[in-house]
């Protein structure tokens, strides 16, 4: 990405990600980390209801249709519908370093406009992790990994306890979550939100 700024570079003494061994193997289908989420749950009828898939090291891959509901000009996405999908494919990384992290910051390049009812393909990267911080890249492209880029974003999440859910959250909908008998869902609840 051009112009991105200092606070998205990791300092000289970062590392390399490493890919936690428990995280879902390459290819497989990450799912929605919360039912209600705007970018992935398939509780939300206007949702983007993207579908991130594990890639190799510690990557994904996610598409999306763009949807009538989803336009800013007419027949065009909205930029924010956009800088969303962005951050919920580069959210999902966080599954594959299987920590809680949240959205610190998110630079936004639009490149070219994205119709309604294209496919957005989208490809994330971690590239460096410092303590609690995890920078991270992705790229979206109009119709295919081949596709011409439409969309940049370079972010900066910051590793979080669950706790900071439960004290800043809506207290049904933390207590909804907890609740869940299923591990795994209940774990990645708390994967993404801000």
């Amino acid at each position: 990405m051009s112009g991105t700024s200092a606070a998205l570079q990791p300092p000289a003494d970062a590392s390399k990600p490493v890919r936690h061994p428990d995280a879902p193997a390459p290819g497989e289908l990450l799912g929605a980390h919360y039912g209600q989420c705007f970018g992935c749950g398939d509780e939300q009828p206007h949702g983007l209801h993207l579908q991130a898939r594990a890639g190799e090291g510690v990557t994904i891959t996610a598409e999306f249709t763009v949807q009538a509901a989803h336009q800013g000009a007419p027949g065009l996405a909205h930029g924010g519908v956009l800088a969303t999908a962005l951050d919920e494919a580069l959210g999902s990384l966080n599954w594959l370093l299987r920590t809680i992290a949240v959205t610190g910051r998110l630079e936004t390049d639009f490149v070219r406009p994205v119709p309604v009812d294209t496919v957005l393909y989208l490809e994330a990267e971690v590239t460096a992790v410092a303590g609690r911080k995890i920078y991270c890249t992705a790229t979206g492209r109009i119709g295919g990994p081949e596709g011409p880029v439409a969309v940049r974003a370079d972010a900066l999440f910051i590793e979080v306890k669950v706790d900071h859910f439960i004290d800043h959250g809506r207290e049904e909908e933390i207590q909804a979550a907890m609740s869940d008998p299923d591990q795994v869902r209940r774990a990645r609840a708390f994967e993404v939100n801000p």
